[in-house]
């Protein structure tokens, strides 16, 4: 389990570095807002957050136009990199994955914005420890794994009896979210070394995987987001379902149970 979740932790912090990778969600939310919203709404929706200020529909034609804007992007990325002389690395990290990862963690952190999360940064403008457990349980969320959907309905509970400005960091590294951020980051761990990312990552030996294929990564990239941005819809627009009972906090370090 340490091998594949080191995978994973080195391929996030590979995409961490690139630039812009910390949405600001006021300056995304104003400019995906403006042509939908008149200002007082647009500044309703930052400071008390989208839901119940701006139409279902409304947030789900934005959500599509993020996801398609961001698959269009990722693809002809990866296609660029397979031709001869793309490859490269990001300290141990291929440069596709790297990009790939960016891209789901950018869309990541604009679809949660778009359906009513806080700012995930500090006052700073920088991913906090908690941001960054949430976006691996995001990227849970995409891949399918089922604690991290269930992780992802609790917090969703939480926020809509109330929106906060800034999502606790206990509430980002309790028993759940630390159960599903341990779990995520084996499976896709272990995702990456089945395409030959971990021989990539550890003895630096130019690779092509799947991801560099546009196609592939066209049918990868976007039923993934969009399997997102249909949890976040669900877990933000709708009435919270009953949850089931937490998982016991001894699972963490052993197998998961879903």
């Amino acid at each position: 389990m340490k091998k594949e979740s080191s995978i994973w932790n080195k391929v996030m912090s590979a995409a961490l570095k690139l630039p812009g990778v910390a949405v600001d969600r006021e300056k995304f939310l104003r400019d995906a807002l403006k042509q939908h919203c008149c200002p007082e709404h647009i500044n309703d929706a930052i400071n008390r957050g989208t839901a119940g200020v701006v139409p279902s529909k409304v947030l789900d034609k934005i959500a599509a136009d993020t996801i398609k804007s961001h698959t269009k992007k990722v693809t002809l990325l990866s296609t660029a990199m397979g031709v001869p002389g793309g490859w490269a690395t990001l300290g141990t990290v291929p440069t596709d994955i790297a990009q790939f990862y960016y891209h789901v963690l950018v869309v990541a952190q604009k679809l949660a914005y778009i359906y009513g999360y806080p700012d995930l940064r500090d006052s700073q403008g920088h991913l906090t420890q908690g941001a960054l457990n949430l976006l691996t349980v995001f990227v849970g969320v995409m891949t399918g794994v089922a604690v991290a959907t269930r992780a992802l309905q609790e917090i969703g509970a939480r926020l809509q009896k109330q929106f906060i400005k800034k999502l606790p960091e206990q509430v980002l590294q309790n028993g759940a979210v630390n159960i599903a951020v341990k779990k995520v980051a084996k499976m896709v761990g272990l995702e990456l070394s089945k395409s030959g990312v971990a021989e990539g990552v550890s003895k630096l030996v130019p690779i092509v995987s799947g991801i560099v294929n546009g196609a592939i990564t066209y049918r990868t990239f976007k039923p993934q987001a969009r399997r997102l941005g249909y949890s976040l819809h669900t877990t933000m627009l709708l009435p919270a379902p009953a949850l089931p009972p937490p998982l016991p906090i001894e699972d963490v370090e052993g197998e998961v149970v879903e």
